[in-house]
């Protein structure tokens, strides 16, 4: 492994500590940045200041605003521009990409105009097998793992040997990754998550309290697995790292960017401003829709998510969002009597 050439395409806040926490694993990695200054500043000062402060990067990382150079003879490429450009982005990548490579999904979307998942899309425009991709997903708030807060994360593919390979450049003495096979498990719960984000920042910008708020994270679960299991996610999926975990990870925390935009929702703010406003992209505004249709697809109730998306779509107002999911039909929790 030490000599293979790995590239992370992104420099966001997760995408340059994701590349971080692979220099600290001991294996050199180029970051691309759009924008030069940026790519100029983490190659010379070893900061990203717009994204993680004053925080220092490794060494072993470098950055290029050159996109074909990054990818070019890259052993390793690890995605992770917004999830609804990844189309775009990759077709022009697609002809400088090298036979064998192995690519990384960092996303938590799903494709709008499609509703497909970021490793369907990478293999359909890509035009390379599935066992060749890889998806890391689970509790990833950039700031902590920046720090370098002790993390689990969760790498799946089809092919335990390509999750293999991730999980070694990604190991080190802070960030322990778990490798996975349930592809879509992993997909789907680190997707519908931030829907259900949106809808606890909705609550928290409400005013309402903690029980309200454990209330739709616990539903919000139900409502994952279910869409996951009839797409054929396997069950410990959804109750682990990229499940439970990373659900709890986005809806308790002031980091989250979908609950954070979801608070200033709830604070009253209209949809406009908060995209003004918010600096990095919340993937759940954009997901939500492309959800709801699965759910729609798959036969599948998802009560938060069609509420989030009645607020976004200015159907709903926030303050009626809590009462809205309350006044539903009464059911019983657990399997049939």
């Amino acid at each position: 492994m030490s000599g293979e050439k790995t590239a992370v395409l992104g420099a966001g806040a997760w995408w340059s500590t994701y590349a971080a926490v692979v220099a600290d694993a001991g294996f050199p990695v180029t970051l691309w940045a759009r924008r030069s200054e940026v790519a100029e500043e983490i190659t010379t000062s070893r900061t990203n200041e717009r994204y993680l402060g004053e925080r220092v990067l490794p060494g072993l990382l470098s950055a290029t605003d050159d996109d074909i150079a990054a990818v070019t003879d890259a052993e390793v490429i690890v995605l992770a521009v917004p999830a609804q450009s990844l189309r775009e982005n990759l077709g022009r990548w697609k002809s400088h990409l090298r036979p064998g490579v192995t690519l990384v999904s960092l996303m938590k979307g799903i494709e709008v105009d499609t509703g497909k998942r970021m490793s369907e899309v990478i293999a359909e425009v890509a035009e390379v097998d599935p066992a060749q991709i890889a998806v890391v997903s689970g509790p990833n708030l950039a700031r902590e793992i920046a720090d370098r807060q002790p993390t689990a994360t969760v790498v799946a593919s089809e092919s335990i040997d390509t999750a293999e390979v991730v999980a070694e450049i990604s190991a080190n003495g802070y960030f322990r990754p778990y490798t996975n096979t349930d592809v879509v498990g992993v997909e789907m719960g680190g997707a519908v998550k931030n829907v259900i984000a949106l809808a606890v920042g909705i609550a928290d910008g409400q005013k309402l309290g903690d029980n309200s708020k454990a209330s739709i994270i616990t539903r919000g679960l139900a409502e994952t697995s279910r869409l996951a299991a009839v797409m054929g996610a396997q069950p410990h999926t959804l109750s682990g790292l990229a499940g439970l975990g990373d659900l709890v990870a986005t809806c308790a925390s002031p980091l989250s960017r979908n609950r954070t935009f979801g608070r200033h929702l709830g604070e009253g703010m209209s949809l406009e401003d908060v995209i003004a406003h918010t600096a990095q992209t919340a993937e759940g505004v954009k997901s939500a829709a492309a959800i709801l249709a699965l759910g729609r697809t798959y036969e599948v109730d998802l009560p938060i998510t069609e509420a989030v998306c009645a607020v976004l779509g200015g159907r709903l107002r926030v303050d009626e969002l809590a009462g809205l999911l309350l006044s539903r039909k009464r059911k019983h929790e657990g399997p049939p009597a």
